[in-house]
């Protein structure tokens, strides 16, 4: 069963304490970059704060409450990037992430639950989001095939062990088909009890890695995508009642000669200093495959601009922003170096600095989703999932 496991030890994995300093740089930007004062960015700690080898897990979102608690949410309990078997499981610290709880298993649904999200509102209440997916069922179906085509020609068949291939089979049969396409959608779970205890899911209409963004006016824009619909729309859905019920706000549109379906992916948004709301999103075709675009609005999320390139390669992207009014997007590099790396900007998004490495020491491209939070004392931490070399 290890053959076919890709067990990643840190899924939330690294954990990157930061600090920052604003400085003009002589070093060559993109294009959209060059007019940005740069930054240099001290990694002052890089760590595990989580080793599962028995499990990969991913996909996570660090989050800060106000009374300073950090939350990490991520996708565990699996065999592999897809298999029937994820939960949304977390952990907390209160001590700026010295130290960490033992993981808990938020929910743990008859699904594949993918991809885990963390933000506490305004009123104090924690959501966590997450997907479902059956993903896996063609792997499954395939496994089935070829294992029973060996078996008639009297040989043995199938990458699975006999074991796995009940597994698999079993988990996927506990519901009907019927019942697994109705369990499938984009959901939120909410804790009013600083996550003690938790609801059951919400729909959300929308998904995507890092989950919903607060806004100053106390409402909840999710910026994402639609999954599990012909159309694979991406623009934003709002809460007004803290999470409890969710809205279709706005498309963001495509740009001519884009598939929006096929080609954008995990989007992340922020508020800006000015007001200004920006989203990122993960570009997966031609043109600019690999890049992060990203797209405005100036009326509160009702109206976006047509998706454009800033000069970034790597994805997703995670905003933040800081104190001082600056704008930080953290993004996976999945290219060598492979490793996370943020950039900077002073006039609310219309340009970002050069790249600053938070991380370049990766095994391969199965690593990133990073997200950022600011500590108290003005520092940044940054969690992050990897593979751990000598795990096969």
């Amino acid at each position: 069963m290890t053959d076919r496991r890709h067990f990643l030890t840190q899924s939330l994995g690294t954990a990157a304490s930061l600090t920052l300093a604003s400085k003009v740089s002589s070093e060559a930007g993109t294009k959209a970059a060059e007019s940005v004062p740069a930054a240099s960015a001290m990694v002052r700690e890089t760590r595990v704060i989580s080793s599962q080898p028995q499990f990969y897990h991913g996909w996570p979102t660090v989050a800060r409450r106000r009374d300073g608690t950090l939350w990490v949410v991520w996708s565990g309990g699996r065999e592999g990037h897809v298999c029937p078997f994820g939960q949304l499981v977390a952990m907390t610290s209160k001590d700026d992430g010295a130290t960490w709880t033992r993981a808990r298993v938020l929910h743990d649904g008859p699904l594949d639950d993918r991809d885990a999200g963390i933000v506490e509102t305004a009123a104090g209440t924690l959501l966590a989001t997450n997907f479902t997916s059956l993903a896996y069922e063609p792997i499954l179906e395939k496994e089935l095939k070829d294992a029973a085509a060996a078996a008639a020609a009297g040989k043995p068949g199938g990458r699975f062990s006999p074991e796995d291939r009940a597994i698999w089979k079993a988990t996927r049969d506990f519901l009907t088909p019927e019942q697994r396409r109705a369990a499938l959608g984009e959901w939120v779970l909410r804790s009013t009890d600083g996550g003690i205890t938790w609801s059951a899911p919400i729909p959300t209409v929308v998904n995507s890695p890092h989950g919903p963004t607060v806004l100053r006016d106390g409402r909840l824009i999710y910026a994402g995508k639609q999954l599990w619909t012909p159309e694979g729309k991406i623009g934003v859905a709002e809460s007004k009642d803290d999470g409890l019920s969710w809205q279709w706000l706005a498309d963001i549109p495509t740009r001519p000669g884009d598939d929006a379906t096929g080609g954008y992916h995990e989007l992340h948004a922020v508020e800006a200093a000015d007001g200004s709301l920006m989203t990122h999103i993960r570009k997966e075709s031609a043109p600019q495959q690999g890049e992060t675009l990203q797209s405005e609005s100036h009326d509160g999320g009702r109206k976006w601009s047509e998706p454009h390139p800033i000069g970034v390669w790597g994805l997703p992207s995670h905003l933040l922003r800081l104190r001082d009014g600056r704008l930080m997007m953290t993004y996976g590099h999945r290219r060598p170096p492979f490793g996370n790396q943020a950039r900077l900007s002073t006039d609310h998004g219309k340009t970002w600095g050069t790249p600053l490495s938070i991380s370049a020491d990766g095994i391969g491209g199965d690593l990133g989703y990073p997200s950022t939070v600011e500590l108290g004392d003005g520092s940044l931490l940054t969690v992050w999932y990897e593979r751990e070399p000598g795990l096969k």
